[in-house]
């Protein structure tokens, strides 16, 4: 029944208090600094190792893992946990190649990378990008699905929930990355542990339902007996979702493409380390790569209890609208299944989902909009406390443009196959611009400009060019159209830098000392921990 009882209110009334409260402290706490661009955009210093890994899981899980990721838990199996357990992967990557390299060079955002290793020009191109994206893409989907999945356990309006979350992370942001760096932590506390609630309910649900009395062990041995198909990681071409995972590709593919872009050059998630010292935001990062091992664990599982349980005649109304199955109400029917209070801690971690979620990407529009567009073509002389001014008006001018197109996704069956398609759109672009500005000198502005002019180009081409012939040309699956995309991308941007003559004196304004590459002795433990379970995960459910 979608209705919140009054002990779901007062745990989410405590939840809601809490981050307030908390992040009001944070806020005061260093009240002196509030007028730095340096403090707002990037709690230069002030985040620990814990809350940098703490925000950068918040930013990363919202409403689309627990219901877009649930629902293609239902419809493709476990095997859409490669994005979350590949991401582990490339965290490591991230920190020990990237990270250095950024916080060597000062750089505070990704276009200002840009703009100090190619031009402004190149810059510009790819802050626009971004800012599209961001805004249209990822805000949007976030609060569609949260206000989705906020109406189907509760008896609050669609509209109402749009308005709520959007106000609520608009204040949380305004508070600048300090406020949001300590408030994830307990936001991903929350989320975690209502995840975990709901992943233990559908477990036990499982478990009744074919007569062991919730015990979530034989739950757990039930679903691989009634599913499967549900427990193979790597499709070959006969699967029906193979379009969406296409076999190896997962592994030495377009995963990478997308996970090493995702990871490593978007503002959203680098700026959580941006602020520290190479030490802390290492262990940051390899802290938020354990994490992401968790998270199929209360995003994908709950999803593929549905499926068994759907199969086996229950919530056969619920899993339809106007007829059809939608795979995205799974985790939405699952959490009204909860007894009230549990319910409450559901639907606080939904909530504290999105609000982070949301909270971290208006901040990151924030500071690519002030620092890369306000400060370069409105105001040169813009003083910090403008900059923050500035900044915060773009929370709330992006956040309200989002909440506007938000309710026009209603449309989408699987929303999470949907970012991640059209995310992709422009991350090769971006991959091969930021590879090769880092490690081929002689790669030129002009090559970086038709990077950046050419991956949406190709990659629509790519998609749609299969319908406009008749099917003359193949139908590639969106990962190998990343990885055909990057290639070009590169060879091409290597042929444009080899017509141009080159000599030893130009060099790039990118700095570049092998000794920051080195890994502390635990840094190098953790990641063979993370590498030998993702072995095993693979090894078992290949």
């Amino acid at each position: 029944m979608n209705k919140l009882h009054p002990a779901d209110y007062i745990v989410f009334l405590v939840y809601f208090i809490a981050v307030a409260a908390y992040g009001y402290y944070i806020y005061h706490r260093k009240k002196n600094t509030s007028a730095s661009a340096s403090e707002f955009f990037l709690a230069e210093g002030s985040l620990t190792w814990w809350a940098i890994g703490a925000s950068l899981i918040a930013s990363n899980i919202s409403a689309e893992h627990f219901v877009g990721m649930s629902g293609s838990g239902f419809a493709l199996g476990l095997a859409i946990s490669t994005y979350e357990w590949m991401a582990a992967a490339t965290l490591i990557i991230v920190a020990v190649f990237f990270i250095p390299l950024y916080l060597k060079n000062r750089i505070f955002t990704m276009p200002q990378f840009l703009a100090k290793r190619y031009s402004d020009k190149v810059s510009t191109i790819m802050a626009v990008f971004w800012l599209l994206v961001y805004v249209f893409v990822n805000l949007t989907s976030i609060i569609y699905l949260g206000a989705i999945a906020i109406t189907s356990i509760s008896s609050l309006p669609f509209n109402f929930c749009v308005a709520g979350l959007s106000i609520f992370s608009v204040f949380v942001t305004l508070g600048g990355m300090k406020v949001i760096g300590y408030t994830d932590v307990v936001q991903v506390l929350v989320l975690i542990v209502g995840g975990l609630v709901t992943t233990y309910l559908a477990l036990s649900l499982l478990a009744d339902h074919f007569g062991y009395d919730g015990n979530i062990l034989k739950g757990l041995a039930v679903l691989r007996k009634e599913a499967p198909e549900h427990f193979h990681m790597i499709f070959d071409k006969s699967n029906p979702y193979y379009k969406d995972l296409p076999g190896l590709s997962v592994l030495i593919g377009g995963m990478w493409i997308n996970n090493l872009a995702y990871w490593g050059c978007n503002q959203y998630i680098t700026q959580r380390a941006l602020g520290a010292d190479l030490r802390t935001a290492r262990k940051g990062i390899l802290f938020a790569a354990f994490l992401k091992l968790l998270v199929p664990v209360i995003a994908v599982l709950p999803g593929i209890v549905m499926f068994v349980l759907h199969k086996n005649g229950m919530f056969q109304q619920e899993m339809q609208e106007n007829g059809v199955v939608k795979p995205d109400h799974a985790y939405p029917t699952l959490m009204n299944l909860l007894p009230p209070g549990l319910k409450g801690v559901a639907f606080a971690a939904l909530t504290a989902a999105v609000v982070a979620s949301l909270a971290g990407k208006a901040n990151s529009i924030s500071t690519i909009f002030s620092l890369d567009i306000y400060r370069k073509y409105f105001n040169k002389n813009a003083t910090e406390a403008q900059q923050v001014r500035t900044g915060r008006w773009a929370v709330i001018v992006s956040m309200l443009l989002a909440a506007i197109v938000a309710p026009s996704l209603r449309s989408l069956d699987q929303a999470y196959q949907f970012i991640q398609e059209y995310v992709g759109f422009i991350s090769p672009g971006v991959l091969a611009i930021f590879l090769m500005g880092f490690f081929w000198k002689r790669t030129t502005t002009a090559a970086a400009m038709a990077g950046a002019l050419l991956t949406i180009p190709i990659s629509t081409i790519l998609k749609f060019l299969p319908a406009w012939t008749n099917g003359a040309f193949p139908d590639f699956p969106f990962l190998d159209r990343m990885s055909i995309t990057f290639v070009v991308l590169i060879v091409v941007m290597i042929v444009i830098s080899l017509t141009k003559p080159w000599k030893p004196t130009d060099k790039p304004v990118i700095e570049i000392d092998t000794s920051m590459f080195r890994v502390s002795p635990g840094f190098i433990v953790g990641s063979i921990i993370i590498c030998g379970i993702l072995t095993a995960l693979y090894t078992v459910f290949w």
